[in-house]
């Protein structure tokens, strides 16, 4: 998953502080000027200017997640990205039986979540 960034450098030091916090780590220095991730057992992630050169904006209806294996992993992920800035879309809790998710917006307004099913 990719999200696009109009402010790059800000972006990095979001994501440096919030990946790095459940063990992701910057892998790639994209051209773009942006940044992918990657962590032991995790897909890739990237923040990055837009290939056609456009400024980047958010899509509607669009949203990445982050699994994990406790609720209190969920709740310390949301905490930390609101802690670096971020803009909380839903605290975390329950949505369904057995479906636990957090909702934040990081400094451009991509929508993420971390999730506990189970």
């Amino acid at each position: 998953m990719t999200v696009g960034s109009n402010k790059l450098e800000a972006a990095k030091v979001f994501y440096d502080a919030l990946l790095g916090s459940i063990g992701m780590a910057g892998v790639y220095e994209h051209p773009s000027g942006g940044r992918l991730y990657r962590g032991k057992g995790t897909g890739l992630f990237g923040v990055l200017g837009p290939h056609d050169g456009q400024p980047a904006c958010v899509g509607n209806g669009m949203m990445g997640g982050f699994d994990f294996e406790s609720r209190e992993e969920v709740d310390a992920f949301h905490a930390k990205a609101m802690e670096l800035g971020g803009t909380c879309e839903g605290p975390p809790g329950e949505r369904m039986p057995g479906a636990y998710f957090a909702y934040f917006r990081d400094l451009d307004g991509n929508k993420l979540c971390g999730y506990k099913f189970g």
